[in-house]
């Protein structure tokens, strides 16, 4: 059945999708987005967002524009947040202000105006360091890392006897390791959704999205997706920039894929009550993602600069287990990952960007944030 919900943050890469995806289901969609500068560069309503979605340019902390917003409202997907895991980290009050007190505000004016259910958008970041198995087949939860030991650097997290963990995929049931404010902010996201959602009759689904990429990412923001950064940097003939050894490994989601997994847990019986990761169940190395990418840009030319230093806050391994979103939503990623980026490079050549990557580091640098 049709309804009319609202996107916080729906004017976002992420929210445009979304919105897109939920208008060819036949719902009306009405966004409430701040259109910060840092994201959107100024414009007052991005290219991306289908006309025949309402837009309230406004701040999800505002509460008298979030009641407003949920007049008429049958459904919520609350995606308004500040994001970037680096930037967290010095930003502190800035994006525990937006993404947390925002998430009080929007649910304390819900108290007036329920609605049916709302999907939060949650982050595998949450995990910390991934699921490990160590060389006796236990499960590791809680896998450490010490960067330097004896002298060296030493990326991947070991065992108490110095023996080296395997990855392996993350399930929900992994308890949250939180190593950013990035990371903080977004559990209590999730967990204000679940609290709030019972008492008041509100269905609660929270979404874990790992690696999202595709067209329309914001080039210019040096704390967006990896992808979107490496982008900006091959268009402007500049290296990627990769911390580490470049051999951490991650999960990449496509937009479309994404847009799919919220429609699907708006209206589907089954998840309410549930937390999802989102991911394509497949890992791939940072620098094999680079390379990638450069080859789908045509710039083979240019091999990505390896860092050798990790920023606090970052992790080694993490990647998706899909089972339960396979269960309980029907969810597999459909996006072939080197169409998807053939797709992303097509998009990037029609685009301008304003490299900010050594900035972004250099700001991390001097507040101690690289070691």
């Amino acid at each position: 059945m049709a309804e009319n919900v609202l996107i916080t943050g729906g004017a976002g890469f992420i929210g445009r999708q979304v919105t897109a995806e939920l208008l060819r289901r036949g719902n009306r969609v009405r966004v409430l987005d701040c259109m910060l500068d840092q994201v959107h560069g100024g414009v007052a309503r991005p290219e991306g967002l289908d006309p025949e979605a309402e837009l309230i340019v406004a701040d999800v902390r505002d509460g008298n524009a979030v009641a407003n917003a949920l007049k008429g409202v049958d459904s919520v997907v609350h995606l308004a947040a500040e994001v970037g895991v680096g930037q967290s980290m010095y930003e502190v009050e800035r994006y525990t202000s937006a993404n947390d007190v925002g998430t009080a505000v929007l649910f304390e004016r819900l108290i007036d105006n329920p609605v049916r259910r709302v999907v939060t958008a949650s982050s595998m970041s949450i995990y910390g360091e991934g699921l490990y198995r160590d060389a006796d087949g236990n499960l590791i939860e809680n896998a450490e890392r010490g960067v330097i030991r004896d002298g060296q650097k030493v990326w991947d997290p070991l065992d108490a006897e110095g023996r080296p963990l395997m990855p392996i995929a993350t399930p929900e049931w992994k308890r949250p390791s939180l190593a950013s404010i990035y990371a903080l902010n977004k559990y209590v996201q999730e967990r204000t959704t679940h609290i709030m959602g019972a008492p008041y009759g509100i269905e609660s689904v929270c979404l874990r999205l790992f690696n999202v990429y595709g067209p329309g990412q914001a080039l210019s923001n040096p704390y967006t997706g990896v992808l979107a950064i490496f982008a900006s940097r091959l268009l402007n003939g500049q290296q990627p920039m990769i911390f580490e050894d470049g051999e951490q490994r991650r999960d990449f989601v496509h937009v479309s894929d994404v847009a799919r997994a919220f429609a699907d847990a708006l209206v589907l019986p089954q998840a309410s009550g549930q937390t999802f990761n989102i991911g394509s169940g497949a890992d791939r190395s940072v620098t094999e993602v680079a390379q990638s990418l450069a080859r789908a840009m045509n710039k083979n030319d240019i091999a990505p600069e390896i860092v050798g230093k990790a920023r606090i806050g970052d992790i080694r391994h993490c990647f998706c287990d899909t089972a339960l979103a396979q269960e309980k939503l029907g969810f597999q990623a459909r996006q072939d990952f080197e169409e998807g980026l053939a797709e992303l490079a097509e998009w990037v050549q029609q685009q301008t960007a304003e490299d900010r990557v050594n900035q972004a580091r250099a700001e991390l640098e001097a507040r101690g944030l690289v070691a």
